[in-house]
């Protein structure tokens, strides 16, 4: 099933060619700061599968495995569309709020991965798949 979305102002749009890898919540203090939430509702896929198009803004900061992580915004609104690992080129998690609202709500609906647990709130729940780190 082809995925697709855009951001708060319509302007980047993305279009996903495969099914996801992991679909979960990102615990990272990273994440919990760029989102302004307990955790990041994410959708794993193969990098190559994804097409992002509009005016993007790419954000690098250091991870704890020593590369950087890059975190896709859009340029005009300044939503987060996704984060891309150096230490794992191969896949992009794509913000599972810039889906398309149908497509959303069936993805929420499979997440069953806790990613970077180690940094989870004490009042969220836990998911049923859950990783101290990246799995």
């Amino acid at each position: 099933m082809p995925y697709s979305g855009h951001c708060l102002c319509g302007e980047t749009t993305f279009t996903i060619s495969a099914e996801p890898l992991i679909i979960g919540h990102d615990h990272c203090d990273d994440c919990q700061r760029q989102t302004g939430s307990s955790y990041s509702f994410v959708v794993v896929v193969p990098t190559e599968s994804l097409t992002i198009t509009g005016p993007i803004t790419d954000y690098a900061k250091q991870a704890d495995s020593g590369k950087d992580v890059h975190r896709i915004f859009c340029s005009k609104c300044g939503s987060p569309i996704a984060h891309r690992p150096d230490s794992a080129p191969q896949i992009t998690a794509v913000k599972g709020g810039v889906f398309e609202t149908t497509q959303r709500a069936e993805l929420e609906a499979k997440a069953d991965t806790d990613i970077y647990g180690k940094d989870k709130l004490p009042n969220v729940p836990k998911l049923k798949n859950f990783h101290d780190r990246m799995p």
